[in-house]
């Protein structure tokens, strides 16, 4: 767990080039476009590696989908899928990403994605963590080094936005504890220092029309706005 917050201290310090030294602390690349989808990205995809630790060759993956809407103001949310070590993957392309998977007969072919207009991007820049370390293309040399913690230093531009962390399935079970980390750091003034919200609450048993709960309602609020109907 501890290496968890290297990952979020780390990717947001930088700019979108892709970088090979195999002795940097992060590696990433700009996507432009994805196989089996027409057109342009809805918006910027960046994905990488983190190294979060050095002794055991630890390596976390991790997409980072900018934001449809203000991407200086929209606020960042550190996404982890649960499973066990469930690769991210299936909450990008089948709950809150801009992009689906076409459910299709397989023809053999190449699998088809179409845009998703009720993506949790039109409102956010959402952090996706292939975690813990084993999860989808995150990966350690060493058997010892599957334990997870370093993002936001590679992109200090987010550094002010409203941070969240959210996730579903088992990660209900480490994200309350990965966010009570980043508290005491920001007491304890660890640098950098991330504007740190709360966990993601989910509007589960709210009248979606009209929820009671003031968070839910904003976010509705925000959803119904940018949806396209």
């Amino acid at each position: 767990m501890a290496l968890l917050l290297p990952l979020i201290v780390i990717c947001i310090v930088s700019g979108v080039t892709a970088d090979a030294n195999a002795d940097a602390p992060m590696t990433r690349t700009h996507v432009a476009s994805l196989p089996g989808f027409d057109g342009a990205l809805p918006s910027r995809l960046e994905t990488g590696y983190v190294t979060v630790d050095e002794v055991n060759g630890g390596e976390l993956f991790y997409y980072l989908i900018e934001s449809e809407g203000d991407l200086g103001s929209d606020p960042v949310l550190l996404w982890l899928t649960g499973g066990d070590r469930c690769s991210v993957l299936s909450a990008l392309f089948f709950e809150i990403g801009p992009v689906k998977l076409v459910i299709e007969p397989y023809n053999g072919g190449l699998p088809r994605l179409r845009y998703h207009p009720y993506s949790w991007t039109k409102v956010a820049n959402i952090l996706f963590v292939d975690s813990l370390m084993g999860a989808g293309f995150s990966f350690s040399r060493d058997p010892n080094g599957y334990d997870v913690s370093e993002w936001f230093d590679g992109h200090p531009e987010y550094l002010a936005n409203p941070f969240y962390v959210g996730g579903d399935s088992i990660a209900g079970r480490f994200v309350p504890f990965i966010t009570e980390k980043i508290s005491e750091d920001i007491e304890a003034a660890v640098r950098p220092t991330l504007n740190l919200k709360m966990i993601l609450e989910h509007c589960k048993g709210e009248d979606y029309d009209k929820p009671k709960n003031l968070i839910c309602r904003q976010a509705m609020a925000r959803f119904n706005e940018n949806a396209e109907f």
